[in-house]
């Protein structure tokens, strides 16, 4: 069997934490050692968020940009896929007991994609709003005011379409390693005339899993995150706990949702389940061994 796990923020960094290396290097101990029910059962492959590790490099950028020149966000990708890559080794292997392997992975999107005429995704540090139409001005960013907070870049984040080092993660597979791959979506690029160009966007991780565990024909893909499972009416005194949709009830419920909460997981996760046939899991870390077993998470079903 072929499983592709996509780590949720929570993994790397928690709540009141600054994500220095020790703290993320501490969570992710935990984590790797929850992935112990799936590191005897065929391939895996681990993916990863990066949102905060990239939000924090595009800082240093910004402080340091006097002295050094910034580099373009699909760099700064890469650069946290290799960080978080690192980390992820160095605890993941002692548990597994076999070799993990970090892949710098690029992801093709479509240039004519309507996310980049709508940027979305805030990323990086908030400024005031004199800064924030300066940089506008100076480097053609798109601003926009943030929850009151002040004023925040956002960038587009357009669909996957392909992953191109996918014979690659296939070989580390075919090898006996597990392989780190997608990490924070992949770097997003188009291709030019043979070669790859890398755009300022940033690529959704659980869609851009989906689309891995796809072209790996994966037999599995589980999607972790905060919570043991999705909820019905979440918040509310009906809340209820779903551990079950087919891939249409779970569509309708995705488009209940606001589109930063659960809802890109159960997209992701029904593209799977209706192109494979096979099921896709939702849960926690903590609940992943309860809900293997069927006492805890949400499938989503074809």
């Amino acid at each position: 069997m072929t499983t592709v796990v996509a780590l949720g923020g929570n993994a790397l960094m928690r709540p009141g934490e600054r994500g220095t290396a020790a703290e993320q290097r501490a969570n992710l101990r935990e984590a790797c050692e929850a992935l112990r029910p799936l590191l005897g059962d065929g391939e895996l492959v681990i993916t990863h968020g990066n949102g905060p590790q990239v939000g924090n490099e595009l800082l240093r950028h910004e402080r340091a940009a006097d002295e050094v020149p910034p580099l373009p966000l699909y760099l700064a990708v890469a650069q946290t896929q290799a960080e978080i890559g690192a980390l992820i080794e160095s605890e993941l292997e002692p548990v597994a007991g076999r070799a993990v392997a970090c892949l710098l992975t690029h992801v093709v999107v479509d240039e004519g994609d309507p996310a980049f005429d709508e940027p979305t995704k805030p990323v990086g540090p908030f400024y005031d709003e004199a800064r924030a139409q300066e940089l506008e001005r100076e480097r053609g960013w798109k601003v926009v005011h943030d929850s009151g907070r002040g004023w925040r870049r956002v960038v587009p984040s357009p669909l996957p379409l392909e992953v191109v080092e996918l014979n690659a993660i296939r070989s580390l597979l075919a090898g006996g390693a597990i392989a780190i791959a997608c990490g924070g979506g992949g770097i997003p690029v188009a291709r030019h005339d043979g070669r790859l160009a890398g755009l300022d966007a940033v690529i959704d991780k659980d869609r851009a899993s989906s689309l891995l565990a796809r072209e790996l024909e994966a037999e599995r893909l589980v999607i972790l995150t905060d919570v043991p499972a999705l909820y019905r009416a979440f918040g509310t005194d009906k809340q209820e706990e779903v551990r079950e949709l087919d891939a249409d009830d779970a569509e309708a419920l995705a488009s209940e949702l606001a589109a930063g909460s659960m809802r890109p997981k159960l997209e992701a996760s029904v593209e799977f389940a209706r192109a494979t046939g096979h099921e896709a899991l939702i849960t926690s870390a903590a609940a992943l061994s309860s809900a293997l077993q069927g006492q805890a998470g949400t499938r989503i079903t074809s």
